[in-house]
């Protein structure tokens, strides 16, 4: 698994970071794709990484049946979700448009939240510090408990990424990475899924 050199370069926050004791369970947990759309998702910092760590991210959660809900930022201007990352997503509910910044000013959005019944989310895409933040705080707000996968979100400039996190975190938002939430759901190696999941993370 390659990690992004934004994440290991940048010195102004600690990307492994989790606030409070719960850990993340498989029962309670689902996955939200944010924007990876069109040219954006090309010009983003480390954009190729990003995209197989998002892709593979997705992979886990279907094979831990985790719910991912993947959200689109007005489609018709900026393009679709990549191809990379919507073939993988065929099995699950359309993505949900929005035009705000936050996914929770969407109605579609805030009732698939409900009807998942899940309170852990795992937050990755674009932009790190627009939709993503706005997300994540509204989330919060929401008595949620999201979380950043930050070698899964990117943002056109690197710095971007890391105000963003460190921003956050200081409103108690918990940062994890792939590998980090994996291992955290999964808990065991002797869980059925272990085999099936440890090339994605390898």
């Amino acid at each position: 698994m390659e990690i992004p050199e934004s994440i290991c370069e940048q010195k102004s926050y600690l990307c492994v970071f989790k606030t409070g004791n719960i850990m993340l369970q498989q029962e309670n947990t689902g996955m939200i794709l944010v924007d990876v759309q069109g040219k954006l998702a090309e010009i983003v910092h480390e954009s190729k990484t990003i995209k197989e760590n998002i892709a593979r991210l997705i992979q886990i959660c279907q094979i831990m049946q985790l719910p991912v809900i993947w959200l689109e930022q007005y489609p018709k201007g900026l393009g679709k979700t990549v191809p990379e990352l919507s073939d993988l997503l065929k099995d699950y509910s359309s993505p949900v448009e929005k035009i705000s910044f936050s996914a929770c000013g969407e109605e579609n959005f805030n009732r698939q939240l409900t009807q998942s019944g899940r309170k852990q989310w795992l937050i990755c895409g674009i932009e790190t510090h627009i939709c993503v933040y706005q997300t994540a705080l509204d989330l919060k707000a929401q008595n949620y408990e999201p979380e950043i996968v930050v070698d899964c979100v990117s943002s056109r400039n690197p710095d971007d990424i890391s105000f963003a996190v460190n921003k956050l975190q200081s409103k108690g938002i918990a940062a994890t990475n792939l590998e980090m939430c994996t291992y955290e759901l999964l808990k065991t190696s002797k869980r059925p899924e272990f085999k099936a999941i440890l090339p994605l993370i390898k």
